[in-house]
């Protein structure tokens, strides 16, 4: 399988291509997955010398880590108070501790192994009501508490200065947030993990896993003996392989599109200070300019993953509604993407078996959590397990209605949540 047809891969970097993987190899830690959680895994077990090796399906970076929205944001899909409120105050004071650590790391990988990625700093969550306004007053509160003192609340004058629509009656910007080329951001991963001594396998799918002393991984041309096994293939890992895994997660597809290059003039009229924005809805848009000045739009979940058939007719009206100015504008790229969504909106991160290991789940958070993750579990392995089982230990719960229904219903409490936004309660 080859990358779809997006923009990121029509901008893609030049890079060297891995092989796929044919015989028989050993190593210290096998990887389920070459995406963000698996790069930034193998990443840093490498640079602690582990012989690592990374198989993946198809090729780094194909799916969520190479398709998503390029926004850098900070924290988890779940706001710390609730955390709080659900796990305790031990459990929100050690995950509080790690909210911004992930978007620290992205920032160090590209400075260290000079990544060009189009990195922006600067990223605003923009209210439509006074209602999202108030929560984002609370965030900001949240949020300080735990060392970010890097945000600015915008109101209306302000944010209609940082973005040229009237939707909306405020925002927070967050300067430790940003946005970037997701895609050249894993490929410029994964050659430093290869410039470490790492291995990357792609186009090999693992087929069967046996775990033991050592674990066995085989695809359809080689095997894997390693000590370790970590699982991180998140909403693209085949469901078959780790049933248990599955159960507590649910794929969602993403849409996003782009537009033609617009002129320097009218990007900059769009979005004046190049930050990205994501506003309050629980069904959200997000929206962004790229390096060479077209406006990146998303929004909605079609949960389940369905691929739908028209992402042009979905996403357009929004990205109009927003920016009625481009009505003449034409669209360049449309593409979709798919995220792993967990019940309670936290990532999953856990053992199988005493040396298998597994992350995901990062439910719309994803390009700052993996990065946090593939750290966590590194400190694991080299036996400090104290933030990584901060993680393990919160309860994950199956979605309501089995395999046959928790679609269904999982879209009917969406809609009850998009309809509480428009009425603004």
């Amino acid at each position: 399988m080859d990358y779809i047809d997006s923009y990121y891969a029509a901008t893609v970097n030049p890079h060297q291509p891995w092989p796929q993987l044919d015989g028989s190899v050993t190593c210290d830690v096998c990887i389920i997955g070459a995406g963000f959680t698996g790069l930034s895994s193998a990443l840093f077990l490498t640079e602690a010398g582990y012989d690592v090796v990374v198989l993946e399906a198809a090729r780094v970076g194909y799916g969520a880590s190479g398709r998503n929205g390029g926004q850098v944001v900070n924290s988890y899909s779940r706001d710390i108070d609730v955390i709080e409120q659900r796990y305790g105050a031990d459990a929100a004071h050690m995950l509080g501790s790690m909210m911004f650590e992930g978007a620290d790391i992205i920032r160090d990988r590209i400075d260290r192994y000079a990544i060009a990625c189009d990195y922006r700093p600067g990223g605003i969550f923009a209210a439509l009501n006074a209602r999202q306004m108030q929560h984002l007053h609370q965030q900001q509160r949240q949020w300080e508490r735990y060392g970010n003192h890097q945000l600015e609340l915008l109101d209306e004058r302000g944010i209609r200065r940082a973005i040229a629509t009237e939707r909306y009656v405020g925002g927070l910007l967050d300067h430790r947030g940003g946005h970037l080329h997701p895609l050249n951001l894993a490929l410029g991963e994964a050659e430093a993990i290869r410039r470490h001594g790492g291995r990357i396998y792609e186009q090999s799918a693992v087929n069967e896993v046996t775990y033991g002393t050592p674990n066995r991984i085989k695809t359809a041309c080689g095997d894997v003996s390693a000590k370790y096994l970590i699982f991180a293939g998140n909403a693209y890992l085949a469901p078959e392989l780790e049933p248990r895994l599955s159960r507590k997660s649910m794929p969602c597809g993403s849409q996003i599109v782009t537009t033609e290059p617009l002129s320097a003039d009218q990007a900059l009229a769009l979005l004046p200070d190049n930050y990205c924005v994501e506003d309050c809805n629980y069904l959200l848009d997000y929206f962004r300019l790229t390096a060479d000045n077209r406006l990146l739009y998303g929004g909605g979940v079609i949960y389940g993953a369905r691929e739908p058939q028209d992402i042009a007719a979905l996403i357009r009206p929004k990205l109009l509604k927003t920016f009625p100015q481009l009505r003449n504008v034409r669209l360049s790229h449309c593409w979709s993407g798919n995220f792993l969504l967990t019940l309670s909106r936290m990532p999953q991160l856990g053992r199988l078996d005493k040396q298998v290991y597994y992350i995901q789940g990062d439910s719309g958070h994803g390009v700052t959590f993996t990065h946090l993750a593939g750290k966590l579990v590194a400190e694991t392995l080299r036996g400090d397990a104290e933030r990584f089982d901060a993680f393990a230990r919160l309860p994950h719960l199956p979605f309501p209605g089995g395999r046959r229904f928790k679609v269904p219903l999982t879209a009917v409490g969406a809609a009850w949540y998009a309809l509480r936004d428009r009425l603004g309660v």
